[in-house]
């Protein structure tokens, strides 16, 4: 069974037509009131294996004036670990987990994945999504925190595909971020929780991707961030904490969101004992396994910091019932909830949300 087509309820139908049971199927979910007929995980895409990374890191690159050394050295990164990114198997459990959930408590709905960079491709997914007769799906990003890169470019990746694919390519409506939702945060705690009972009272550090702070300025990335540390933290009964960035990928001359997260480590006194939280990421990305488990971790080695990472939240029984939630609530059989000092977001991103960052202009030499 391709793995961009999860539910079994439809896998013998791909060769031959839709079945007359999933044909049913699909008509009495268009006669309900949500109209969405399938859901949507929508991803980064990593490589699969060494002979994936520089085409993978050039879908990533295209477009942007990166250099060619820079990009071999981000590729190392990747071969350190067998040229094999994390993100797709935890996304293949992601997806596992959520079907799971969605079997036993509905809504009843096929799940496809879609990325972005790498195989599954989004386009080749909403082909077979048209083939199998969706019509209408719920997309999940598996970005928490709203900024150009984490929001507005996936819908943008969501109309050039249906662009390609022309007349009768599935309309997909994408799901509020949900940075503020009780599940995410009870799913975080508990992942920090762990993390502190293997280091109690230490130091924590959340860390997210560090970004132009020109795209931080026009969008809630840092506000959110924030707000979402803060509600760990208060479940917890943190008293101190703070929040750093990590990966930081521009030019020197260009200002990004800090402090980083190794120059943090490199202050703190040796013999400290630190957690450090990846709250701006759900799954293990290679900038978890490397910058984190590899560099962060020899940083606090060699200052004797006893550092422990916390784990992601990404395949976390807490995680997917958040996502059932989110889709429930968009088909109108389920409350909004947020906590915390603001609302929860919006469903339709107004025209000017987190708008593309302006490119800076080449000066003439």
């Amino acid at each position: 069974m391709s793995h961009n087509y999860i539910n079994l309820r439809f896998a013998a139908c791909r060769s031959v037509g839709r079945s007359p049971a999933a044909a049913s199927h699909l008509q009495w979910l268009r006669m309900s009131p949500s109209n969405y007929d399938a859901v949507l995980l929508l991803s980064f895409g990593g490589p699969e294996k060494p002979d994936d990374v520089m085409p993978f890191l050039e879908n990533v690159l295209r477009g942007r004036n990166v250099p060619r050394e820079r990009m071999l050295e981000v590729a190392e990164h990747y071969h350190h670990f067998g040229g094999r990114s994390p993100i797709n198997d935890q996304n293949r459990a992601l997806i596992a987990g959520l079907k799971t959930e969605l079997d036993q408590h509905g809504p009843h709905l096929p799940i496809y994945w879609g990325n972005r960079n790498w195989h599954p491709f989004l386009t080749d997914t909403l082909r077979r999504m048209q083939a199998d007769g969706v019509q209408k799906a719920l997309a999940f990003v598996t970005s928490v925190f709203s900024s150009y890169s984490g929001c507005r470019q996936y819908l943008e990746d969501i109309e050039r595909a249906r662009l390609e694919i022309g007349s009768g390519a599935p309309k997909i409506d994408k799901l509020r971020t949900f940075y503020n939702h009780p599940l995410f945060i009870e799913a975080q705690a508990d992942q920090v929780r762990a993390a502190l009972d293997r280091i109690p009272n230490a130091q924590v550090l959340f860390t997210a991707h560090s970004i132009p702070a020109a795209m931080a300025q026009t969008s809630d990335y840092q506000r959110q961030l924030e707000e979402s540390c803060r509600l760990v933290s208060e479940r917890l009964g943190i008293g101190a904490w703070r929040l750093v960035y990590q990966s930081r990928s521009g030019p020197p001359g260009q200002p990004w969101l800090e402090p980083d997260v190794g120059e943090v480590l490199r202050e703190i006194e040796p013999g400290a004992d630190v957690v450090i939280v990846p709250i701006g990421f759900i799954t293990d990305h290679m900038e978890v396994l490397y910058d984190l488990d590899t560099e962060a971790r020899a940083i606090s080695d060699e200052r004797g910091i006893h550092m422990a990472r916390a784990g992601t939240v990404g395949c976390r029984p807490k995680f997917f019932a958040m996502i059932r939630e989110l889709i429930a609530e968009r088909m109108g059989q389920a409350e909004t909830r947020a906590i915390g000092e603001f609302p929860a977001s919006h469903n339709e991103c107004p025209a000017g949300c987190c708008p593309a960052p302006a490119r800076p202009r080449s000066v003439a030499r």
